[in-house]
């Protein structure tokens, strides 16, 4: 077989500013591997004048991508695009996951692109050690924080594969007919169970659904750079003539830092996190008690030679999303470095923000009705379900 690019293995340059990269140095390594060995392409200036004006494109936390530019195209054409991120119910949603959800609908807003969100509640199943039952109460809790994100249901679809198992299953077994044990292992190593190893054909279902249900059109992809291999592996899927459907594009981001330093912030093991429904007081505490900071150890000496933003966690969560006035952020990173601003004052100042757009979502998932009466406008409508399995070729059974 002959092996694509995009999953076979085969930098990005330094930005003097702390407000234009991360801590995260001991993944730099990871982010260019997607760019020197799979295929991505760095974000260009030219494409952060034409995408949407977020504080996560315009301080390159978005910092590589996939045909970016065709859906550039089609956007400002005004031909169909969409955007597909989705949520894996595997605990209640936090910080790391907010990202790719408000980027998503910044994408919505200032493009008009439709927006497909698929829940892999079976993955979950597959690949943590939780029942139905603690998953289906995850997968609620998840739906009314992405509901409360704001999206248009006239151009939002969401997708839960055990609800949707109607539409998502028979694509991936047509899929997974296609999709050979080499690709899958290149993309993703060794798998812990037949279910992990069927997985990648769901997770190409979520990537190609767009345009199987609407026909082709540029599908750009929001995800942090772990996620890469979904992406590999639908394009590859998409590189033939069996399916009507075009490769997906992506937008890989970094990772928001864990509180306790440099990592990806992650739901599922003992490190510190802010979850979307935690109240001012929590976040205090937590930042205040776990939060990696770049300070001096006395106040004479943080005074004396100033403190390192780049590896300082309050003002990363600053710059990845909750402080939104790029010259702001300056005049902070700045006051940081000189001495003027201690690492207690910046805390307080990453609180504050926090604290304040996590109200704002708040208020709105509060003010959402029961499930049973906000989902079903975001759900695959019939025709649409029956367009997605025509277009992979399955049958109608009587």
């Amino acid at each position: 077989m002959t092996r694509n690019p995009e999953t076979t293995p085969t930098a990005e340059q330094p930005i003097a500013s702390a407000a234009t990269r991360t801590p995260d140095t001991a993944s730099e390594d990871e982010y260019a591997k997607l760019i020197e060995q799979f295929g991505a392409e760095p974000v260009t200036d030219d494409q952060l004048d034409r995408l949407p004006d977020h504080p996560a494109i315009r301080r390159r936390t978005f910092y590589a991508g996939r045909d970016v530019d065709r859906y550039l195209d089609a956007a400002e054409s005004g031909e169909p695009h969409a955007i597909v991120t989705g949520v894996g119910p595997s605990g209640p949603l936090h910080l790391g996951h907010v990202l790719p959800l408000y980027v998503a609908k910044r994408f919505q807003d200032e493009t008009g692109a439709t927006v497909y969100l698929p829940f892999s509640d079976d993955e979950k199943l597959l690949s943590r050690d939780l029942s139905f039952e603690e998953i289906g109460e995850y997968t609620r809790e998840n739906l009314r924080d992405v509901l409360a994100v704001g999206f248009d249901p006239d151009r939002t679809r969401i997708v839960i594969d055990t609800a949707d198992a109607d539409v998502i299953y028979p694509v991936a077994v047509t899929l997974a007919e296609r999709l050979t044990p080499a690709t899958v292992d290149a993309a993703y190593g060794e798998q812990a169970n037949v279910g992990t190893a069927f997985y990648p054909a769901v997770q190409s279902t979520h990537l190609l659904l767009p345009q199987l249900v609407s026909g082709h059109q540029p599908t750009l992809v929001p995800i942090a750079a772990d996620q890469d291999p979904h992406v590999r592996v639908a394009r590859d899927l998409a590189d033939g003539e069996a399916l009507p459907v075009d490769k997906p594009g992506a937008l890989l981001g970094r990772f928001l830092p864990g509180l306790d330093g440099p990592g990806k912030m992650s739901s599922s093991d003992d490190a510190p996190t802010i979850s979307l429904t935690d109240d001012r007081e929590t976040v205090a505490e937590t930042v205040r008690e776990h939060a990696y900071t770049g300070g001096r150890v006395t106040i004479e000496e943080h005074r004396d030679r100033g403190g390192d933003p780049a590896v300082d966690v309050p003002f990363q969560y600053l710059r990845y999303l909750f402080e939104p006035d790029d010259d702001e952020l300056t005049r902070i990173e700045h006051a940081y470095r000189d001495g003027d601003l201690l690492s207690g004052e910046l805390k307080e100042l990453a609180i504050g923000r926090i604290g304040d757009f996590l109200e704002s979502h708040q208020h709105r998932r509060e003010g959402l009705g029961s499930l049973a009466d906000e989902l079903p406008q975001y759900q695959l409508t019939a025709t649409e379900r029956r367009r997605a399995l025509d277009a992979a070729g399955v049958p109608t059974v009587p």
